[in-house]
């Protein structure tokens, strides 16, 4: 492979892995100040603990021999001495870290659903749990042969469009953070406007820590192909991303009388969720309008766990699950050449809502039971007057800020 594949290679996977920072700063500024560290944390423990596994074992589950296989043999080539000692081992390892990047960030995006309210040591059981029943084999199913990638094939259709993990990310996660909240329950003194975000900028600095490391995120896998469609990709994932913060601004004008600059980065981060499976699929005046929709519908849907009664504290559900679900279905619509309305018939759609709703029901199944055996077991939610106090002192000993007095 030429060097300037494998330079952009490298550059896409330390993007991708300065998003989990991102999704910390993001998260870490829509909490109290008392659950800031705590916050961020969970993002930085999911750095550590799934970068471990992936190595261990993860990779080695992320593709399969039979399209009908659950995952691969996790002891195949337990830590990747083998992969590291192959004639290709250069190329190899790169792929290794950068599909790493991926487990991580999908992972760290759960959290946000039990902000406020969750023990790190049994989060991180949760994580490391998790990410070996569901995220490892998702992504073999998605990307390494399984059965998600030749369903078209099986049923006659087009094949399943997921570029960069619409399902395998979003959905997956989104699914997974509506389990915990359920399992964890509502925080204490649960209603509309219960706490502000603390920090507004530092929200909006990890939006935008987000939206640049999405290039590598979106455009990454392009390393492989030659970089043969990156420019269709960057132009969807800024055009998209625009639009959303425009979509989600409308409507919270119209909605509360004020557009806020946490709904400008929800707005951002919802429209680059939604092109994520779409962005090397669309040509850029219907990316424009999957934006606009997935900015505008997301603003609504966060305000569903109002309604239905589950607490999850930072949107996850709201942004995470519907936009991904927005994003994978609208292909089925308006994808190059296969969309109904671009050429194609109800092929594509149909598997789109195939891949969409088993994605989404096994993660949440096992994300559920997963959840509910810790809370029964080690407990997963801190005691109420912790809560209430702000649980960084208690679960980590320190503080976010320190407030001097003169």
């Amino acid at each position: 492979m030429d060097t300037g594949s494998i330079a952009w290679a490298i550059t896409a996977t330390a993007l991708v892995l300065f998003m989990t920072p991102g999704v910390a700063f993001f998260y870490g500024g829509l909490v109290k100040a008392k659950s800031v560290v705590s916050m961020m944390m969970m993002s930085f423990g999911a750095l550590g603990l799934v970068g471990v596994l992936w190595v261990l074992y993860g990779f080695n589950m992320s593709a399969v021999g039979g399209v009908w296989d659950f995952a691969g043999n996790p002891f195949s080539d337990f830590g990747l001495g083998a992969l590291a000692t192959g004639e290709s081992a250069n190329t190899d390892l790169i792929g290794v870290a950068f599909g790493a990047t991926f487990a991580i960030i999908t992972v760290a995006l759960i959290s946000g659903a039990i902000a406020d309210r969750a023990k790190f040591g049994s989060w991180l059981v949760f994580a490391g749990i998790w990410a070996t029943l569901v995220y490892f084999p998702v992504a073999a199913w998605v990307w390494g042969g399984g059965w998600i990638l030749n369903l078209g094939e099986s049923l006659g259709l087009p094949g399943v469009i997921d570029y960069a993990g619409g399902t395998a990310v979003h959905i997956n996660a989104g699914a997974a953070a509506l389990a915990l909240a359920l399992v964890l329950g509502k925080r204490v003194g649960f209603q509309k406007g219960m706490d502000k975000p603390h920090n507004v900028p530092l929200t909006l600095l990890g939006a935008a820590v987000l939206w640049f490391g999405w290039f590598g995120f979106n455009a990454g896998a392009e390393w492989l192909n030659g970089l043969a469609n990156t420019g269709l990709i960057v132009l969807n994932t800024l055009g998209a991303t625009a639009a959303a913060i425009l979509g989600w601004l409308v409507v919270e004008k119209i909605k509360d009388g004020k557009p806020t600059a946490v709904g400008a980065g929800s707005g951002a981060v919802a429209g680059l969720v939604a092109v994520t499976p779409a962005c090397a699929n669309l040509e850029p005046g219907w990316a424009l309008l999957l934006g606009a929709v997935a900015g505008a519908v997301c603003a609504l849907a966060i305000e569903l766990k109002f309604k239905l009664g589950f607490d999850d504290s930072l949107d996850v559900v709201g942004i995470h699950l519907v936009g991904g679900l927005i994003g994978t279905l609208y292909l089925g619509f308006f994808a190059i050449d296969t969309g109904l309305f671009t050429g194609g018939d109800l092929g594509q759609l149909a598997v789109q809502t195939i891949a969409a709703l088993a994605v989404l029901l096994y993660s949440f199944v096992v994300a559920f039971v997963l959840g509910f055996a810790i809370e029964k077991t080690i407990g997963f939610r801190v005691k109420n007057e912790d809560e209430i106090a702000g649980i960084d002192t208690v679960v980590h000993g320190e503080e976010g800020y320190k407030l001097e007095t003169v």
